[in-house]
């Protein structure tokens, strides 16, 4: 029986080659798969990188960034597999059965069909909280059904990931994680929290980013009104409106960019509506998080 073939897409700007580099090291490393790695360089050409890219390692040049989540997709038609692997520029893999060990899961359960490993921070520091991807945050080792994933490290069937319609392009960055797990669970699939399969990544803020509060908000807004019955788009938005308000209320410059982004995402147009079915929104519901909040 051959080996499983897994489609790699690490998305880069340029601005990380050693991590880069030892990113990749870590998936040709993998035992008991067929790999085929594409770098995809947004808005730069991954051809010319400094340390040179692994030999076999495929390259795509987007002229300008395109954002993280359009940035994936364009990797997806160049890498041949039935599964795929999607994994950030500064993100490792330290174990060599890793891919076997998530696509075994993948195979032995047919109920999940996207997985998120428990995330460790390299540099030694305490792993941030929110890289668990639960309300109730539990102990990081501890495994579960989740509703959104960190996109740092993910893996997937390509079937799954295409039938959810892949990344969603026009988010740029942020939430595009939560809706591809939306879209999986509407499959009648479950997403997962491996807490026992471990990936690297350094431990840095989301808030680092300029454009941050904004497209948290805007991204939120479109998530619902893609993704979401017309009945609950108020009712997600709303929850999470009062979120930033306890959150944040002490931080006016934060709240006037946030609520600029919510504005944005209602005046503009949030691409495809895909909405979610009602039966989805029920088995959602019974795993532990309606998505209104």
């Amino acid at each position: 029986m051959a080996d499983p073939a897994v489609g790699v897409v690490v998305l880069t700007q340029g601005t990380r080659p050693h991590d880069l580099v030892r990113g990749i090291e870590s998936v040709l490393r993998q035992e008991d798969v067929r790999t085929d790695v594409v770098v995809v360089g947004n808005g730069w050409d991954p051809a010319t990188a400094k340390p040179a890219l692994p030999a076999g390692v495929g390259t795509l040049a987007l002229p300008e960034n395109l954002g993280i989540p359009a940035g994936r997709n364009r990797g997806v038609p160049r890498v041949e597999g039935e599964y795929l692997l999607f994994l950030d520029d500064d993100a490792d893999i330290p174990s060599s059965t890793f891919l076997r060990d998530a696509i075994a899961l993948l195979q032995g359960d047919p109920s999940v069909g996207m997985i998120q490993p428990r995330l460790r921070a390299r540099d030694g520091k305490p792993s941030p909280r929110r890289w668990i991807p639960r309300i109730r945050k539990g102990e990081p080792e501890r495994s579960s059904a989740v509703f959104s994933v960190l996109e740092a490290v993910i893996v997937l069937p390509r079937d799954v990931f295409e039938r959810a319609g892949g990344w969603a392009d026009p988010f740029f960055y942020a939430h595009e994680g939560i809706e591809l797990a939306w879209r999986v669970w509407d499959q009648g699939k479950r997403v997962w929290y491996a807490g026992d399969l471990v990936a690297e990544h350094p431990a840095v803020s989301p808030t680092r980013h300029s454009y941050y509060y904004r497209l948290n908000a805007r991204n939120r807004v479109w998530l619902a009104r893609r993704n979401l019955p017309a009945a609950l788009v108020p009712l997600y938005v709303g929850s999470w409106t009062g979120i930033q308000l306890l959150r944040w209320f002490r931080k006016p410059a934060v709240l006037s960019a946030w609520f600029g982004g919510w504005r944005e995402g209602w005046a503009s147009d949030p691409g495809e509506r895909r909405p979610i079915r009602w039966r989805t929104v029920g088995r959602m519901t019974v795993a532990g998080r309606p998505p209104i909040v």
